[in-house]
């Protein structure tokens, strides 16, 4: 699609002169600026179509591809300015930081609800990544022992906490 506002399109609608870009702006020679009709058609052709030439040539890179400012307009808008990158960081620590106190207070909470043997089996399960017999071969107790606290640690824990 044609730009309604360039050269071409001027020149295209105006039937009666041919318009030509001058340094103070567009200027239309009327058919009065001619000797004779032939030679305003002649000219009014020629400049036809040598707009449209030039129009094509304009185009026909972006017919095919993006322009190279529409190519890098998203990289170029998606830079993040210094404050932009101190705020980020700013807001960054300060969500760890309520991780972190909400964590500290849930375990607070979690371990006034077990027993010390409770959390510790828990804890070796779920945080160490141990498994139910490793805990009981290094506890050296049996493996049912170490099962059935878990369940009434995990029980607990649900019942207080809906975990």
């Amino acid at each position: 699609m044609f730009d309604r506002k360039s050269d071409y399109a001027q020149n295209k609608r105006e039937k009666d002169a041919i318009v030509y870009i001058g340094v103070i702006g567009p200027v239309l020679l009327t058919r009065a600026a001619f000797t004779s009709e032939d030679e305003f058609m002649k000219w009014k052709l020629w400049s036809d179509s040598d707009y449209h030439a030039t129009e094509k040539t304009g185009r026909s890179y972006y017919d095919n591809s993006l322009p190279l400012v529409d190519e890098f307009l998203d990289f170029i808008a998606a830079v993040p300015s210094v404050e932009d990158e101190l705020f980020y960081k700013l807001a960054e620590s300060e969500a760890g930081a309520e991780r972190a106190r909400t964590c500290a207070v849930l375990m607070v909470q979690i371990r006034g609800c077990l027993t010390h043997k409770q959390f510790r089996r828990l804890w070796l399960l779920c945080v160490e990544g141990m498994s139910v017999e490793a805990i009981a071969v290094a506890e050296g107790v049996s493996h049912q022992n170490v099962s059935k606290s878990i369940l009434k640690a995990r029980k607990k824990l649900q019942k207080n906490f809906g975990i």
